[in-house]
């Protein structure tokens, strides 16, 4: 009995360690990780199939982003109404087309990079960290191409979440889903928008 108190002791030992090494890691540290696998993931993505590529993307995003919140925003009013079993179905939809997204987009290299910029306060409890994608300069043109990326990052149950994504430092990725959701959750409902999502998310990994 000794024992096994001192194994139970050793072990909530390592896990609330573990717990608070999580929640040491700063949103930079997160987002740079985040980054790391998308950049090593392009880098092979010429002998990489989407699915292959969905595949060694899908660990980093679901420890980088907390799809489970932004699915409940980008759904607004209609996740309350949802049933239980809708719910799970929209959420696993969620997490396909938006791992399949990333796999899709993200399927060559030619020389970019990720730059860290700053990272600030947030409205709302949140951590804003600003970044920028450099693509060097093509044949006729004279300078790099750089596109800004802005990642909202919320502190959830200790651990910081990437839980929106702000292009060109503007446009919200969860505002559009929002608008892009509305009509079908509408008229149809969270399970007819989860169908429409795995539909969708086929045919971004196809090939």
């Amino acid at each position: 009995m000794k024992q096994a108190r001192v194994l139970i002791l050793i072990l909530a030992l390592a896990i609330n360690a573990t717990a608070s090494a999580a929640e040491n890691i700063p949103p930079t540290k997160v987002i740079e990780s985040f980054h790391a696998v998308l950049l090593e993931v392009m880098k092979e993505a010429e002998k990489l199939t989407a699915k292959e590529r969905y595949a060694k993307l899908e660990p980093a995003i679901i420890t980088a982003f907390d799809l489970g919140f932004m699915i409940k925003v980008a759904s607004g009013t209609a996740w309350r109404k949802a049933s239980v079993e809708h719910k799970s179905l929209l959420l696993k939809a969620f997490r396909r087309i938006s791992i399949a997204t990333y796999a899709f987009r993200f399927n060559d290299y030619s020389g970019q990079r990720f730059e860290t910029l700053k990272a600030r306060e947030g409205p709302r409890q949140t951590k804003l960290v600003h970044t920028q994608i450099v693509s060097p300069p093509k044949k006729k043109a004279k300078r790099e191409k750089v596109v800004k990326l802005t990642y909202v990052t919320k502190n959830i149950k200790g651990m910081w979440k990437i839980v929106d994504v702000l292009l060109d430092g503007g446009i919200s990725e969860l505002a559009v889903k929002h608008s892009e959701y509305r009509s079908t959750l509408k008229t149809k409902g969270a399970g007819a928008l989860a169908s429409a999502l795995n539909k969708k998310a086929d045919q971004l990994i196809a090939n």
